[in-house]
């Protein structure tokens, strides 16, 4: 088995921290996390069907969304 389900939700909330301090593309979190740029794609996924809200600018950098309402 690859990885652990501790490592992974590590990772998870690793995303709010990094997204949080600034606007990230999917590659810079890729680089600053260590995995893979598929990784973060099925990350941010999960993070949304857990209700994270994250929001993506015209040039594809995301951020923590300030939308607590929804």
């Amino acid at each position: 088995m690859f990885g652990s389900k501790k490592g992974k939700q590590e990772r998870l909330e690793q995303y709010s921290e990094l997204l949080g301090e600034a606007d990230l593309s999917q590659a810079e979190l890729a680089r600053r996390l260590g995995v893979p740029r598929s990784t973060v794609m099925r990350d941010l996924a999960e993070l949304d069907d857990q209700g994270v809200l994250i929001e993506e600018n015209e040039e594809g950098r995301m951020r923590l969304s300030l939308r607590w309402w929804q």
